[in-house]
């Protein structure tokens, strides 16, 4: 119910933006943004054209809405928009904008105007930026935000409320970092612990010492679990030295999570792995899944020569080609769950290290039940619907089926664990290659069994 809601909201919204630039009504457009989140904007922007995106932008002061806007909308819009924006435009925006909106939209930027840009700001915003700019894509060090409050442990709560209320401008204060002389995290406080308080307390005193934090280094999908695991609202940056450097907040973990899950599911359906592949245009998209159905479209090649190899066979018994469609489609689907289940495994956490073998046992074991169960069902019918044919055409069928879906099952558990082993992403594993795999294997296995049991 509240997803139609806000689905109808959004489309209100939309029409409504729509109808003020038809009559092009600056002064109520005007209006309007003002009174509309960033977050909904940008959902919005995606159904307008360039010029009416342009339009809007124009309209917009160059404040800190301007920089959260920008920092909402996807990839691909923000590119496109930033091209038709004089750069000294986009030196006021960078001065208000938190520090990871700032390298939101300066990566979104080709490097010379990004360098440009950067060229325009004060020694110190350029050092700042530049600091943050040198992290690796998609790490702890890209996303925080350095406009994080800290505390010294030897202060007391009386003088640590005194110095919160002093601060505008801090990222997020529900964690109070507490540091010693050098700027070493040494603890953590919550702001209902800092007002319960005595005034008198030394914060020392009543900080949580084991603090959870990350490297600048460490990539967003594991940051992403820890504030996931421990249930945090913010996890700390640190450096080397254990300096505190500044915060990642749950909202930009929440993009995180999206955009990763998003990306693992391209790669599973074999789509690429675009995360704005509704975007692009045709021959974009087209050119972006193209790869990977070229893979099955090899697969395909493959298993027609297999067919194609025992073609003697299928003519002195036709109703073996009855049957292909049925051990491929079975192999096929027990391959993707098992692939499935254990790329959703290890980007939760959820399995093991070093109990490889353990999950491959046990996924052969669901496979073979599974396959033991439906071919002993399959050739059960083939018995009663199939009168004519001799009981041994059943017992190949039927151990055809279990064959496919026990090496299925491995082909699915073992390929995403290989690729974890060489550091490449599991998700391409529940794709095209998996499937097309397991089709040319259990062919091949049902024509082998059919040769060495049927009388030809």
């Amino acid at each position: 119910m509240k997803k139609e809601m806000f689905g109808h909201e959004i489309s209100v919204l939309r029409d409504t933006y729509r109808r003020l630039l038809h009559r092009k009504a600056k002064t109520n457009l005007v209006k309007l943004i003002d009174k509309t989140h960033p977050a909904d904007l940008a959902i919005i922007y995606r159904f307008f054209t360039d010029n009416d995106q342009n339009y809007l932008f124009n309209l917009m002061s160059n404040n800190e809405y301007s920089a959260e806007f920008l920092s909402e909308l996807d990839d691909s819009i923000l590119e496109d928009l930033l091209e038709d924006i004089p750069p000294e435009r986009i030196v006021q925006i960078i001065r208000i904008a938190s520090s990871d909106d700032q390298t939101t939209i300066l990566n979104a930027l080709p490097e010379d105007k990004s360098q440009t840009i950067i060229d325009s700001l004060h020694a110190d915003e350029q050092v700042e930026i530049e600091e943050m700019l040198a992290y690796p894509e998609d790490s702890a060090g890209s996303m925080m935000s350095t406009d994080v409050f800290t505390l010294n442990e030897e202060l007391t709560v009386g003088e640590a409320i005194k110095d919160l209320q002093n601060q505008e401008n801090a990222e997020m204060v529900f964690y109070l970092y507490v540091t010693d002389d050098d700027n070493h995290l040494t603890g953590v406080i919550s702001l209902r612990a800092l007002v319960t308080t005595s005034p008198t307390t030394k914060l020392k005193n009543i900080m949580i010492s084991n603090v959870q934090y990350v490297r600048a280094e460490t990539d967003q999908e594991e940051v992403a679990k820890i504030v996931s695991h421990y249930n945090l609202l913010a996890v700390p940056v640190v450096d080397s030295n254990d300096e505190i450097l500044g915060i990642v907040t749950v909202d930009d973990v929440v993009d995180v999570i999206r955009e990763e899950a998003t990306e693992d599911f391209l790669q599973m359906a074999g789509a690429g792995k675009d995360r704005e592949i509704l975007l692009k245009s045709t021959w974009g998209n087209a050119r972006a899944r193209l790869p990977w159905l070229f893979a099955t479209w090899i697969g395909g090649i493959v298993t027609m020569s297999i067919i194609g190899y025992f073609d003697n066979m299928l003519q002195s018994l036709i109703l073996l080609a009855a049957f292909i469609p049925i051990v491929a489609g079975m192999g096929g689907n027990v391959a993707t769950q098992s692939s499935s289940i254990v790329v959703r495994g290890l980007a939760t956490g959820r399995i093991d290290i070093g109990k490889d073998l353990q999950l491959i046992l046990k996924e052969l074991s669901v496979g073979l039940i599974l396959g033991a169960l439906y071919g002993l069902l399959l050739g059960t019918l083939i018995f009663i619907f199939f009168k004519d044919v001799p009981i041994i055409f059943g017992v190949v069928v039927g151990l055809s089926i279990c064959a496919s879906m026990v090496i299925a099952a491995s082909i699915g558990t073992t390929v995403p664990l290989l690729l974890r082993k060489l550091d490449i992403d599991p998700a391409i594993a529940s794709g095209p290659f998996v499937t097309t795999t397991t089709d040319i294997v259990g062919i091949s296995a049902y024509f082998l069994i059919a040769s060495a049991l049927l009388p030809m």
